[in-house]
This record gives C-alpha cells, structure tokens and sequence, in this order.
C-alpha cells in the first residue's frame, strides 16, 4: 500500500492503577513522560500527520508534548467522554475526514516499541492488521482467536471471553495498522454490548473481516518490546530494563567503563566517549555529551551537560546545563549550572558554586567560592571564600575578571563591577569600584594600595 501514512496516539485514559493524581502517560521513564517516547519513535516513521488523542488532563498532556517534543505534524484531539478505544479513535473522524491513508493506532503507554518493529507491521498492511505477541500467561489482556486454518477470526476482551477463549495465549498488543476509510466506516457500526459498556476497538477488524476485507496477523517476537504501563511496579520494571539496555550498549558499543553497573543512572540520550570511567552512584540525565578519557567519581549528578575530553569529575558534583572543557577537574562537592562555562584546563574544587559564569581558559576557584553572572579570564586565581555579589535585591549584575588577576581569600566583589587584566585584591576586601589593570586594593571598601606588579 503506497498511501500515506497517518499517526493516531491514544492517550486519553487516566490510569487508575497508578494510584495517581496525574494522567498515566505523563509519568516519566528514562526522564520523559511515557506520551513522548511514543510521539519520538512515531516521528521517526516519517508520516503525513501525527494526531494524539487527549481527554483526563488533556491540556497537560498536550502541554508535556509541546514541551518535551516539537514537531509541527503533532496536532491533539480530544475525547469527550471515556467510552472505550473505539471511541477514542472516532473522536479523530473529523480530523481524517476524507484522508486517504494508512492509520497507525499506537498507545501512549506502550513506550518501548521500536521503530522497526512499526516498520514491519506497515510493510504487512492490508485493511486492517494487528500486532500480536504470544505469552506464557495472557492474564488481562484480549484474546485473537484464530481460525483452523490460523487466520484472523476475532478479538475476545478478557472480560468478555469464554474458558475456551481464555486458554488462547496469543494476545492484542493494541497496536494496529488500518485502510483509514475503512475504519471510520466500521467504527460506525460498533456497539457498547459487553461487559464493561464500552465501545471496543477490537470490534473493528471482525466487522471488517465479515464485509470480506482482509485482516492480518503480524505476530511479533518480543512481547517487551508491546508492553504497556498499567501501574507504578510495571514503570519501575521498565526503568530498570532501559538503563541495563543502555549501560550495556555504552560497554560494549562505546568502550565505557562501569565501576558498578547496577548502580548508576544513565539516560538513553547521552553520549559518552571511549575510556570514560562512571563510578557508582552516578547519575546522568538527559542529552549529556562526555567526551573520551574522562572520570567521573561517585555520588555526581550531571543533566544536560557537555564535557570534553580529559575531565575529571570528583565525588558529590551536581554539573546541570553547564560546558566543561577538556582537561578540566571539577569538585569534590562543588556544583555547575545555569549556564556556566569552564574553558579549558580549569579547576573548580570544593563547595565551589558556579551560576551563568565563564571561567577561563587555565583559570581556579578550588575553595568555598560563589562566581554567578561573572566572565572570568585565562590563569586567573580566585581565592576561597570569594563571593560575586550580584543580586541587589531587584536585578542581577555582572561581575567582569580579567586575565592574570589573583582575588584574594574572602573578598567580595558587589556588582556591576570589573577588574583589569593582572590586578589583585586582598585578603578580605569588599570591592565597589571598577579596578584598573595591574591595580592592588585592600579594605572596606576597598582602596588601591599599589600596583600589583610593585608589590611582587
């Protein structure tokens, strides 16, 4: 079938067995909500229309899509009332209307299902046809009954199945490819006689099969890979089977060590270099890029963070939205975010705080330091207990370090406020004025001693 392809995403539900106030496929897996991971592996089918179906909390959800993942084919529709999938798929008829297409119908919760497998199933397309997995114990799931001679026959809900229908194995994945049209015309045909009063999906393809269209099997080999989240074990499962998915392929793939691979955390987005050592209790989130040759010590978190080579993170580091250069070490205990930079072969130690600050190439901060909204230059040394005021109650200001300069311990400088290339400061002052290059001041409020240079 050379028709195009549109994408629908049920995820109207609430969920009840998560025990939640909040919608099941807004729960994370691997850092996202469930809908999203859904929404990236439809994207990747290249279709003509992504249409997600939304109803309990439906502007959350449609907010966490937006969010989380952009793409102008995404648009929402909305289920009114909860009457069953087969309701859900109608409330996206007027949004079809008069399309010429292949629907595939996915589920918000299913999140694992991969690009191939969807690949395979529209390859195998006919009017309608169902992804299927077999189980050793199918408890809770519809039932496809086939024929003697194997083909499709119908789909049993387990609520509504005979004992003879519950000993099938073969089960109902929810996932199905159908002739858009098709659909549209049985699901008008569809009633809500059955056990729980609802308008069943799974109605569709008998109805079809009883017009004499043709309805096929596509049964797959992992039953993982369909399996949906229905509560807070089944999540935690799945958490755990992704990250053991991902350390494994950095090991063996990308030539990373782990020190204790049961330990850590690594999201599927990262990319860590070959020869990087993670140490245990380390957490890594979202799209972080560590380069090569890089150790990263027990206890750190980093989020959405790029490493060069070369770096060394020591124990108890938080890195978020941060850039560190190659050759860099970082910590113990000292933490990164909000934008701030490290250039190359700079050294931030312990309980040191950097926030939306350049620190230069070969430059240090190694003791009790906060640098927030400061561009710092190249061999610069600032000494402990330096703090960069820059908040005067209403806005935040700049703080201005040149190259060369040696701030020292305890000094205070109260921004907006620049120091020129090889300047110091002493022990203790509270700087409130502009400094001059190759300038020394000391004092409350600090005043110029002599040049720098003449000191030396």
């Amino acid at each position: 079938m050379n028709s195009e392809l549109d994408i629908l995403i049920l995820a109207a539900g609430l969920g009840t067995r998560m025990r939640s106030g909040k919608a099941k496929v807004l729960h994370h897996l691997d850092g996202r909500p469930l809908i999203v991971h859904v929404c990236e592996t439809a994207a990747k089918l290249d279709p003509a229309n992504i249409f997600v179906v939304v109803g309990h909390q439906a502007e959350e959800v449609t907010q966490a899509v937006n969010t989380e993942f952009s793409d102008q084919r995404i648009k929402f529709v909305r289920q009114e009332k909860m009457l069953g999938t087969g309701d859900a798929v109608a409330s996206a008829r007027e949004a079809l209307a008069g399309r010429d297409s292949r629907l595939l119908v996915l589920s918000g919760d299913v999140p694992l299902i991969a690009e191939q497998t969807l690949r395979s199933l529209l390859d195998a397309s006919s009017a309608a046809t169902i992804l299927t997995v077999t189980l050793p114990d199918p408890t809770g799931y519809g039932r496809v009954i086939r024929s003697q001679a194997g083909d499709f026959e119908r789909i049993v809900e387990q609520k509504d199945a005979s004992p003879d229908e519950l000993a099938a194995n073969e089960i109902n994945s929810g996932i199905y490819c159908f002739d858009t049209q098709k659909l549209f015309a049985a699901l008008s045909k569809i009633s809500n006689d059955n056990a729980q009063g609802e308008y069943y999906l799974t109605d569709v393809p008998g109805i079809l099969r009883q017009e004499g269209e043709t309805v096929g099997l596509f049964l797959h080999s992992d039953p993982l890979e369909i399996e949906g989240v229905n509560d807070r074990r089944q999540l935690a499962e799945m958490e755990t089977r992704l990250r053991a998915r991902t350390i494994e392929k950095l090991m063996l793939e990308a030539g990373v060590t782990f020190t204790d691979p049961s330990s850590v955390y690594i999201s599927s987005k990262a990319v860590i270099g070959r020869d990087t050592v993670i140490y245990q209790n380390v957490t890594i989130e979202g799209s972080t890029t560590i380069g090569e040759n890089c150790v990263i010590r027990p206890g750190t978190r980093i989020v959405g963070s790029k490493l060069g080579n070369g770096v060394e993170i020591r124990d108890n580091c938080l890195i978020a939205d941060a850039t560190v250069g190659e050759n860099c070490v970082v910590g113990p205990m000292a933490q990164l975010r909000g934008g701030a930079e490290m250039a190359e072969n700079s050294h931030v130690g312990n309980f040191v705080e950097l926030k939306k600050t350049r620190l230069g190439k070969g430059s240090k901060a190694n003791h009790l330091t906060y640098l927030g909204d400061a561009t710092i230059g190249e061999k610069t040394n600032i000494g402990a207990g330096t703090i960069t005021c820059n908040y005067d109650g209403t806005h935040k200001h700049p703080t201005t370090i040149g190259d060369n300069v040696k701030i020292g311990s305890d000094t205070m400088l109260i921004a907006p406020v620049t120091v020129g290339d090889g300047a110091s400061t002493g022990a203790g002052s509270v700087v409130t004025k502009d400094i001059p290059a190759g300038e020394l001041v000391v004092g409350v409020p600090a005043k110029s001693k002599k040049s720098a240079q003449a000191c030396e």
